[in-house]
């Protein structure tokens, strides 16, 4: 479906929000892999030679985000702001731990819009040391020419974070790295301590994770556990109320179509993995991208007329 010059100019205004962000447009250019020509020309509203699916890439990296929605103000979206906040400001290390679902990266997609110097790095489980440092280096806004060994684009990373006044690293699914590359953490954290806020966000498997590598032993993690202060912090979690907070400012306000959402978004009881203990009781937990899908269907549905 082709962009309207309205959706092209959101684009624009995004992309300058976010060159904005980085000392310089070719660096902004480097961290999405597009030309600093391709972002000029945008910028300057030139929009003849750029393809469609151009803006849909440049909106899709830089997280520009829809007018049609909005994330609401949720305790867990409050939470995991709060760390990432913290994180960045006082240059410490933070691990948070929340179900799948439950916002972390629209959280992080959000404060990195709101705030400079953060970098953000989407975590594999099939990402090697290579695919790991240049993903890296891409988000930081290296742009990597020729043949470099992984340990020199490492430092080439660590040589350009320690320029910021007071830089952060978000490393989304952090639970998902492979050992070796997870070992990478300990020598950026080694030379980036106390000029750098790191902040990993995954679901509580790392928590299990961590806690076998301790039991036996494993190479590095008494290392990576000291690193992250020896605990994990815990969001809150996704409540029916919070749903009900999105759908109000999504606009929608009537009960019969909030409990349609809230059910929809529910995760079956009868599935153990599911339920969350508070106290004596156990709570379903809510899929924050279901009711995402929910709410942008109906609301689909109503300006279409059906």
């Amino acid at each position: 479906m082709a962009l309207s010059i309205k959706e092209k100019d959101a684009v624009k205004d995004a992309l300058r929000a976010y060159c904005a962000k980085y000392p310089s447009q070719n660096k902004a250019a480097a961290s999405i892999n597009v030309s600093s020509g391709t972002i000029s020309s945008i910028l300057n509203g030139k929009y003849e030679n750029i393809s469609d699916d151009m803006f849909k890439n440049i909106r899709q990296q830089i997280n520009a985000g829809s007018a049609d929605w909005q994330m609401g103000s949720t305790p867990t979206f409050k939470d995991i702001y709060f760390a990432l906040e913290n994180a960045q400001t006082t240059s410490s290390v933070t691990w948070v731990l929340s179900p799948a679902g439950t916002g972390k990266t629209a959280t992080a997609e959000q404060y990195r819009r709101d705030n400079s110097e953060v970098y953000y790095v989407l975590c594999d489980d099939d990402m090697r040391k290579g695919d790991f440092v240049r993903d890296f280096a891409k988000a930081v806004g290296i742009k990597i020419e020729g043949y470099k060994r992984v340990r020199e684009i490492l430092f080439m990373i660590i040589e350009e974070l320690n320029k910021k006044e007071q830089p952060l690293i978000i490393f989304d699914e952090g639970d998902k790295l492979k050992d070796d590359v997870l070992y990478y953490f300990i020598t950026i954290y080694n030379h980036l301590k106390d000029q750098t806020g790191i902040v990993f966000l995954s679901t509580s498997f790392m928590d299990r994770r961590m806690q076998i590598g301790l039991e036996y032993d494993k190479k590095g993690f008494d290392e990576l556990h000291s690193r992250i202060g020896r605990k994990f912090y815990q969001a809150d979690t996704i409540t029916a109320n919070d749903i009900i907070t999105i759908c109000m400012a999504n606009g929608i306000t009537d009960d019969q179509t909030i409990a349609e959402v809230i059910s929809d978004a529910t995760i079956a009881p009868r599935d153990k993995r599911s339920l969350q203990k508070r106290g004596s009781e156990q709570s379903p937990v809510y899929d924050l991208r279901r009711v995402t899908k929910k709410i942008k269907a109906i609301k689909g549905k109503r300006s279409s007329g059906k």
